[in-house]
């Protein structure tokens, strides 16, 4: 599965556009992020924890957008973004979504 954030490919037409595809994922933090967090914002640094739950998300919801897309006859993503947004406190949603395409190389 090709997904990029383009509205087209280099190399390929679009042979048939399939829709709208998303995937998304909420995430919470647990309460052993919290302390760490919480440590890490006396000293500064990086929340790895943090930094590593949102990366998961994030490969969770592409994962899912591609599964979308590949239900719906698609070989490639094209427009592809993400959002997050926070759905209530210490939770936050990442959706994954573009433009399902039938591509062909040229």
């Amino acid at each position: 599965m090709m997904i990029v954030t383009t509205d087209r490919i280099d190399g390929y037409n679009v042979k048939a556009v399939k829709g709208y595809v998303k995937g998304s994922t909420v995430q919470t933090k647990h309460i052993g992020r919290d302390i760490t967090a919480g440590l890490k914002g006396l000293v500064g640094g990086e929340i790895k924890g943090y930094s590593e739950m949102m990366d998961e998300a994030r490969k969770l919801a592409i994962h899912r957008m591609a599964q979308d897309a590949e239900a719906k006859g698609a070989n490639a993503v094209i427009g592809f973004r993400l959002q997050t947004s926070t759905v209530m406190a210490n939770a936050a949603e990442i959706i994954a979504y573009g433009t399902a395409v039938e591509v062909e190389k040229e």
